[in-house]
């Protein structure tokens, strides 16, 4: 049977079986090297507190979070696109 991509859409190698994790959008569980991870600052305060404290001078700390996706939610949002046949068999990485 042909096989669609080189890495078989993931990034595990020959490490044995992958941990799991769950998808935040759909809660999908997939494997640790399939998930795709997006990693955002947000405050922890108010957008338009935010701004008035930001006019007076104030420095505002912004959280880092990171957020876990399965390849279809991430498709689905815009994060990765889908790519064409002979793209996806060559490796990007090398």
């Amino acid at each position: 049977m042909p096989k669609k991509r080189k890495s078989r859409g993931r990034a595990k190698g020959g490490k044995g079986k992958d941990s799991v994790l769950t998808c935040d959008a759909c809660g999908r569980i997939i494997p640790r090297g399939k998930a795709i991870k997006v990693t955002r600052e947000q405050t922890l305060v108010d957008p338009q507190l935010a701004e008035e404290l930001e006019k007076k001078g104030a420095r505002i700390m912004k959280v880092p979070v990171t957020i876990v996706y399965c390849v279809s939610c991430a498709i689905f949002r815009g994060i990765r696109k889908v790519r064409a046949e002979e793209e996806r068999k060559k490796e990007s990485w090398l």
